[in-house]
């Protein structure tokens, strides 16, 4: 058990998280067009405010997920590093006769995580705003605090100009944040049952099939993919769902191990690690749960596995 990991379940961590995409979006019609072309409710956010979202397909199907701040005169689009490009290429596709700017600012910017139950503590003891509501933002001088969690943890992301990285991350740990790596974050995300884009979401998922209904406001009127998430709501929803799983096992399967009952497959693994605090293995993965009910003996890679609630 490393110190970050410790960190993460007992007191707080520090991530960074520079590599994830920022994207910046600015003009009269910002609003317009975000709220065409994901699947929340943006056009009723308040400076100050936020909200997680999809960007999806004519299909239905998941592009990309994002966290989406309102600021007084731009909206922060804040995505997985791997769907920064895609997610900016995407909206700039969209944009014809519309007053609206795209700027990747990723590069001029840098973004440190402080996740685990202290990390609010940890945010307090540097004079810096600690948000109370999820997506909720505040300016911290150049800086801006966002209540955000890559981890399930409780969670900040405190976005500022890249020369501040260095200083900014000695002032976090002195203040009894403990560094922590990707891997101790991938550990405990899997743990809490929050997926990731890349691995647990990709352009095969339906929204419903992911359980993240938040990212839905389902009477906000049309936007991209918007018929097809509405066939479903309406005509009787998907066949599979995202799963948490306990496996009797001490090495985690990989990413496509089928998930079998009585031989018979009915589902598959996503993601998947070793977990200290549960002492075996713990997975992510997408299950059809008509065939596995409550009680349904389940095994993946040879040994035991149940769905895992709550």
């Amino acid at each position: 058990m490393t110190q970050g990991y410790k960190a993460l379940h007992d007191g707080a961590a520090l991530l960074d998280l520079s590599g994830r995409g920022r994207i910046r979006i600015t003009g009269e019609d910002r609003a317009r067009l975000l709220h065409a072309m994901v699947t929340n409710h943006v056009e009723q956010l308040q400076p100050g405010e936020g909200c997680y979202a999809f960007f999806l397909n004519a299909q239905g199907r998941i592009l990309g997920d994002m966290n989406l701040l309102r600021f007084e005169d731009f909206f922060l689009l804040e995505t997985e590093p791997e769907t920064r490009t895609k997610s900016y290429e995407h909206l700039d596709k969209y944009i014809i006769a519309d007053d609206v700017t795209l700027e990747d600012a990723t590069d001029k910017t840098t973004e440190l995580g402080i996740e685990g139950p202290k990390a609010a503590d940890v945010l307090a003891a540097v004079s810096a705003p600690v948000p109370d509501k999820p997506w909720s933002h505040a300016a911290w001088g150049e800086r801006v605090v966002a209540r955000l969690s890559t981890t399930g943890t409780p969670g900040f992301a405190v976005i500022g100009p890249r020369r501040e990285r260095e200083e900014l991350a000695r002032m976090l740990e002195a203040a009894g944040a403990v560094p922590a790596g990707p891997e101790d974050a991938r550990v405990v995300r899997i743990e809490n049952g929050r997926p990731r884009y890349g691995e647990d979401i990709t352009e095969k998922n339906l929204p419903q099939e992911t359980g993240l209904l938040h990212a839905i406001h389902f009477n906000k009127g049309c936007y991209l993919g918007q018929e097809i998430v509405e066939r479903i709501r309406s005509r009787g929803g998907v066949h599979r769902f995202l799963v948490r799983l306990a496996i009797e096992a001490t090495e985690p399967p990989a990413a496509g191990t089928p998930v079998t009952t009585r031989g018979k497959v009915v589902g598959e693994i996503t993601s998947a690690a070793w977990s200290p605090d549960a002492g075996k293995v713990l997975a992510l993965g997408y299950v059809r749960l008509a065939e596995a009910p409550k009680g349904t003996v389940l095994e993946a890679a040879g040994a035991s596995a149940a769905i895992v609630s709550g």
